[in-house]
């Protein structure tokens, strides 16, 4: 048993296979209702052929009667032919001696006003059909055509006058002058099995001999098909398996038919790409951090080292100062490590908190400490800018940017908070020496500076703008570094969020 319940044994475990199989049984269905409905309509048009039959011996009845001929019992099809004011009928036959019609008529004989005066156009009359009932038999036997409890058939008949025809035809006939009489032919089911089942038995066996002979060819077909078009995804799966953490440089080959496993090897392709890019990042913030954890370690550790040597020789307080600035700086470059690890493995936030971006903003500017060099940092905004999320994290990310800003900035930062288009923009200005524009974009990544003059001890970490744009990327919004004359400016947007009478 296996996490996704045990392995039904009867269920093939192969591709092929179980296309093959699905394949078969939709074919088997298919082929099942062709011969039903096969079957259905030679039994349909059986049972017209047995209708026209009948049709046909009432037509012929009626013509022998209107020459004054007595029909012959000899007939396939069960007939009587009755006559007012008579008991016994005119003539039967097709099986009807079975219920002795010589002594009384089986079917009811017409009443005298039923047909109305002859047409003067001389139109002939049409037949009628309808269902009627045939009284039962006591003595019947298993192969009579009629059942022992009798049963309702359909009848066929017409009428003939015989006011319109000759004396010596009446007479023929032995009714009188003014009888009318009529024809009934009875349709047997049983006609319509015999022709429908002899016209089905050779049918069913061709379809079911070609019918098994085109399942086995489509599960060949469908089976052969799959394999050949799974060709591709095998070459894929196994040089996708060759694929490691060491060497994710490898790639699979893109057939060059444009279908389905075309588009997959391009995924997969471009899934690779990203998984390299992502170790290759990921080699690179190692190797990065190791060199930025190591300069001011080696730092240290020389003035420690040094004042061990010569204990006389050290100033103490100095020694302790420096190692202190060496310390808070390693302290403060494990912080940012840690929350950019925390960064990358946190999904966006939806924060249930509602920040004032203006009030956070107008906090900060008058609590920021510009004891190294005079600046002058101003915060433009009056009305509230609330957005949702960490109040912490915003206020990291404003901090961040402000610090950005105080390193860079000649005499002079400006923070500026407003409403616009349901979002919340803030922009940072400082009057610095600005950044260059093929850089814009690659001052937000980790690590990177564009001081390099600049010492490290008064440069910071690298991290500070890589870390604002994480988080503002976790609050749903973006950061950007907006082109300015002088100076440089970043613009932050976050979703406003609903004021308090708004809800």
């Amino acid at each position: 048993m296996n996490a996704t319940g045990p392995r039904r044994r009867w269920w093939p475990r192969s591709v092929r296979a179980r296309t093959a199989l699905a394949a078969t049984s939709a074919a088997a269905v298919i082929l099942v209702s062709i011969g039903w409905w096969v079957h259905r309509d030679v039994y349909r048009e059986s049972t017209q052929i047995a209708e026209g039959q009948a049709q046909e011996q009432l037509l012929a009845l009626v013509d022998q009667l209107e020459e004054g001929v007595v029909p012959v019992r000899r007939s396939t099809v069960p007939y009587e032919v009755v006559a007012t004011d008579r008991r016994a009928a005119v003539a039967y036959g097709g099986d009807m001696e079975e219920f002795d019609p010589g002594t009384r008529h089986v079917l009811p004989a017409p009443p005298k006003a039923e047909l109305p005066a002859p047409p003067d156009d001389g139109a002939a009359w049409g037949y009628t059909t309808r269902p009627m009932r045939i009284p039962a038999r006591h003595d019947s036997k298993p192969g009579d055509r009629f059942g022992k409890d009798g049963g309702t058939y359909r009848v066929m008949y017409d009428d003939v006058r015989a006011d319109e025809l000759s004396s010596d035809r009446v007479a023929a006939l032995g009714v009188a002058a003014d009888a009318q009489l009529r024809v009934y032919v009875v349709v047997l089911p049983h006609a319509a099995e015999d022709i429908a089942g002899t016209i089905t038995e050779a049918t069913d066996r061709r379809l079911l001999r070609a019918g098994l002979v085109s399942l086995v060819l489509i599960a060949a077909v469908a089976y052969f098909a799959v394999r050949i078009a799974l060709r591709p995804v095998e070459a894929i799966r196994v040089l996708t398996a060759s694929v490691t953490a060491n060497d994710p440089r490898e790639r699979v080959t893109v057939p060059a038919a444009g279908h389905e496993i075309s588009a997959l090897a391009t995924t997969i392709n471009t899934t690779l790409q990203r998984l390299d890019n992502a170790a290759a990042q990921q080699r690179r913030f190692v190797a990065d951090a190791a060199h930025e954890l190591r300069s001011p370690l080696t730092t240290l550790l020389a003035s420690l080292e040094v004042a061990l040597a010569y204990p006389e020789r050290t100033d103490w307080p100095a020694a302790a100062t420096t190692a202190a600035r060496q310390t808070r700086r390693l302290q403060a470059l494990t912080e940012d490590l840690l929350l950019l690890a925390r960064l990358d493995t946190r999904s966006l936030m939806a924060g249930p908190e509602t920040v004032d971006v203006t009030a956070l903003a107008c906090r900060l500017t008058e609590q920021y400490p510009l004891t190294e060099r005079p600046l002058t940092l101003t915060c433009d905004s009056t009305a509230p800018a609330l957005v949702h999320g960490n109040p912490d994290e915003c206020e990291r990310l404003l901090r961040n940017l402000i610090d950005n800003a105080a390193r860079h900035a000649a005499h002079r930062i400006q923070i500026t908070v407003r409403n616009q288009d349901a979002r919340v923009v803030l922009t940072v200005h400082d009057d610095g020496p600005g950044v260059p524009a093929e850089d814009a974009e690659r001052i937000f990544e980790r690590f990177v500076r564009l001081d390099d003059a600049r010492s490290r001890d008064q440069g910071g970490t690298g991290l500070g703008l890589a870390i604002a744009r994480d988080l503002a990327h976790r609050h749903r919004g973006t950061l950007t570094l907006t082109p300015r004359t002088l100076g440089a400016c970043f613009e932050l947007r976050l979703p406003q969020a609903p004021t308090p009478a708004e809800k």
